[in-house]
């Protein structure tokens, strides 16, 4: 069994307050969800509005299978015109760790 998480921090752009940054978020969120079947939530940064911390973790049995899936997450957000991705944390985990 193999688990890998990411952590995305985001730019968002023109986001003037929470209930702003929330119609940004929580599309994305729903979005990486519904696509890849991945646990995914806003993990950090919620007191501030122009930027956020996105969490995300999927579990496999096959690591290239799981490592396909979180290269698709992070170009799904990566691709997103509103916001910007200024880092991603990845890491992986197996049966050795």
């Amino acid at each position: 069994m193999y688990v890998g998480t990411l952590s995305f921090d985001l730019l968002l752009g023109d986001v003037r307050s929470l209930k702003e940054k929330r119609s940004v978020v929580r599309p994305i969120v729903a979005e990486l969800h519904r696509t890849y079947a991945v646990s995914v939530a806003e993990t950090g940064l919620q007191n501030l509005h122009r930027r956020a911390e996105i969490g995300l973790a999927a579990v496999s049995g096959d690591l290239t299978r799981l490592t396909d899936v979180l290269d698709r997450c992070e170009r799904l957000v990566a691709a997103r015109p509103e916001v910007e991705l200024l880092s991603v944390r990845r890491r992986l985990h197996g049966e050795d760790d």
